[in-house]
């Protein structure tokens, strides 16, 4: 069964912790923060402010994915008690493997993220130390994008790597998840989907949570 962490970007903010605790109820699993600057994407959300906030609405871990340029400078930010990973881009890091020790030493898994064009094999030789490596399946920057049905070759790619190296990396699926694709996300190997408007812009977000689960 995979994890499923709705994406708080689709969120009403008017609204977002009484929203993270209808999800949580339901059964969420994680809640992925989409970190997005304006500049590494042509969009901008929210901070570390905004997530902290939320440690006092939930107990779900949160799951930080962090769509901007020098990340380093960030990470640091957004460490909570209730941090469970922090994922960055390929394409945004210089020295990716120095990028991961450094959310390691913090004592949060480390995450890698690749664009829908960016082949796997631009993260071969840190697979070892990933925890998590997020294939994102819509072009980052916006909610509501239709799902790149080529990047499950990707999530294959991966899973099969997984297995012949006997590694522990998680694999998670991040944009135009729904009802009606989840279940080829799941059958191709994905452990954690990420859904954001298919969840919060439903007309029950908590039964559309349950019916992911239910997968």
């Amino acid at each position: 069964m995979a994890k499923i962490a709705p994406s708080i970007l689709s969120a009403d903010f008017s609204q977002l912790g009484e929203q993270v605790s209808i999800i949580e109820k339901a059964g969420a699993d994680l809640i992925h923060v989409d970190v997005m600057d304006g500049h590494f994407v042509p969009n901008i959300s929210f901070g570390a402010p905004v997530m902290k906030c939320l440690c006092e609405k939930t107990k779900l871990p949160f799951d930080v994915h962090l769509m901007i340029e020098e990340p380093d400078k960030y990470i640091k930010d957004f460490v909570t008690d209730q941090t469970e990973y922090i994922t960055v881009h390929q394409e945004a890091c210089v020295h990716l493997d120095r990028t991961i020790e450094y959310i390691k030493s913090l004592g949060i898994k480390a995450g890698v993220a690749l664009n829908p064009a960016t082949p796997t094999e631009t993260i071969d030789w840190i697979l070892d130390k990933a925890d998590l490596v997020l294939v994102m399946s819509v072009n980052p920057g916006f909610g509501g994008q239709k799902f790149i049905s080529y990047t499950l070759d990707k999530v294959k790619e991966l899973a099969e790597e997984r297995k012949k190296r006997n590694l522990s990396f998680e694999i998670e699926i991040d944009g135009g998840a729904d009802l009606t694709n989840i279940d080829s996300i799941i059958e191709n190997g994905t452990d954690i989907v990420v859904a954001g408007s298919s969840v919060f812009r439903s007309d029950d977000p908590a039964e559309t949570v349950r019916k992911m689960k239910d997968r």
